[in-house]
């Protein structure tokens, strides 16, 4: 008589993925390596990425200068998301439940919250972009396609992990065809003024500004990346799985910003920028049309990272829930932690308002101060204090070796946040008194991960990794039994 859970997939006879916070068995483990160099590189190359290569054009600075600064912000803020994807395969664990022994079954709720909100708050950017892009293309109601981009993405989300690979690589070829036309067209046919690669123009704020937010973006996707490496088998080396992801990551942001900075810059001075008529009227140079293409297509982008978010959101929802309240990760689980990150970004992008640019530059820049000081942690636990050891098992035990509350953790992240305060600018939300004394550089990124990273070290160095090792060798010892018979049930 057949199971009910293929134990080779891990998903039921629906073809929905079972697992969500729960350890993935060595038995279900599959996929290939440079799966993760499209997925990374389509998640990063959709006009919402776009969007963010146009600060430092609309806050006074010069086409060379704003990709200089969306290179080295790439380059930098890559690195760290791309270290955190290697922890996948070693752990079989989604990355936000890897913040237990950081910051205790209960105080990694710290971390969630901020974590969650970004998935909901990226899911209303990307669906407005994706509502405005069909609108403009087919015609419509703005509303009404931002519904339909929520419910395809809803779909995706819920058969889970391998079809959100599968879609990303698909979407890569197409992507790569459709947008290096258009990136040609772009460079050859829109005009740019005349100052645009002076060496001679620079200014430091709009430079800093744009570094900043590009480093954000990319290290907001810190929080994703074990999420989709998690059931590559273990044996794969760290160094190449960051090299997958960090090299699609990069290309992908540096492409898409780089056109948004391009696109920003041929504007006449004091033009407001609109990210959907740009692209629209920058196709069209070529032929009549194809501006509608790059659209319809870019919101197929936005819909499959809108599918990541939810999915994403989904794990980190699971996680909080069970902190509060133990529960089994069920499929029906799955379904209404889904649900209700649908839901919330669905409401969100149906009642926002229309300051688009602002709004996701303030945004970006508060995923960006909430991180930082979380990724220095979680690297310098995972690759220094522990070194990629732990107690799978007593992560989900309320009262296991890592604590309700991991005092070193949490102390280290409100230290390195607390630091970083006076360096904050976000423009019309808050800037600190020593931005304004740079005239509004913000460099808070450059004080949030060092002092978070050596703080932590130091509180960590009574940690008794030996012991931790040997509870994990006596309480892991039946994992990949429990975790097939989990899949079963």
């Amino acid at each position: 008589m057949a199971t009910a859970t293929d134990p080779g997939t891990g998903r039921r006879p629906s073809g929905l993925e079972v697992r969500s916070i729960d350890y993935v068995p060595l038995r279900e483990r599959h996929g290939k390596l440079w799966h993760l160099g499209p997925l990374w590189f389509m998640s990063n190359a959709q006009i919402a990425t776009l969007a963010v290569g146009l600060v430092s054009i609309t806050t006074g600075g010069n086409v060379i200068w704003s990709l200089l600064a969306i290179i080295a912000g790439t380059l930098f803020g890559t690195f760290f998301m791309a270290f955190h994807s290697a922890q996948g395969p070693q752990l079989g664990l989604p990355q936000m439940i890897q913040s237990r022994p950081q910051f205790g079954y209960i105080g990694a709720l710290l971390v969630w919250l901020f974590a969650y909100l970004q998935y909901a708050g990226f899911n209303v950017f990307n669906t407005i972009l994706a509502g405005q892009g069909m609108n403009v293309t087919v015609g419509g109601d703005v509303k009404l396609w931002i519904i339909i981009a929520t419910v395809i993405a809803f779909t995706v989300a819920l058969v889970g992990y391998d079809l959100i690979h599968s879609v990303e690589r698909l979407l890569t070829y197409a992507f790569v065809v459709f947008f290096g036309i258009f990136t040609i067209v772009v460079i050859t046919k829109v005009g740019l003024p005349g100052n645009a690669w002076d060496l001679g123009q620079f200014h430091v704020t709009p430079f800093l500004a744009q570094f900043g937010v590009v480093a954000g973006y990319q290290i907001s996707w810190a929080i994703y990346v074990s999420d989709y490496s998690r059931y590559l088998p273990p044996g794969v080396t760290v160094s190449r799985t960051f090299y997958w992801t960090y090299g699609g990551s990069a290309l992908g942001a540096i492409w898409l910003m780089a056109l948004g900075t391009l696109l920003a810059a041929s504007l006449a001075t004091g033009a407001t920028f609109d990210t959907i008529g740009a692209i629209h009227d920058a196709g069209n140079k070529l032929f009549s049309g194809f501006g509608g293409v790059i659209l319809v297509f870019s919101a197929l982008g936005l819909i499959s990272v809108t599918a990541l978010n939810m999915y994403g959101g989904s794990l980190t929802l699971i996680s909080a829930i069970d902190s509060v309240k133990r529960i089994r990760p069920t499929l029906l689980v799955r379904i209404i932690t889904i649900g209700i990150t649908a839901g919330l970004g669905l409401v969100g992008a149906l009642v926002s308002s229309a300051d688009f640019l602002t709004n996701f530059t303030n945004f970006l820049l508060l995923v960006l101060y909430f991180f930082i000081p979380w990724t220095a942690v979680n690297l310098v636990d995972y690759y220094i204090v522990r070194r990629g050891h732990y107690a799978i098992t007593e992560i989900f035990k309320p009262n296991g070796i890592y604590g309700r509350w991991g005092w070193r953790g949490i102390i280290a992240y409100l230290v390195g946040f607390a630091a970083m305060i006076p360096f904050f600018n976000t423009g019309t939300l808050y800037e600190g008194f020593v931005a304004k004394d740079l005239s509004g550089a913000d460099i808070s990124i450059f004080i949030g991960l060092p002092i978070a990273g050596i703080l932590y070290f130091l509180l960590s160095r009574s940690i008794d990794t030996a012991n931790e090792r040997a509870v994990a060798a006596r309480a892991d010892v039946n994992l990949e039994q429990l975790a097939v018979a989990h899949a079963r049930d």
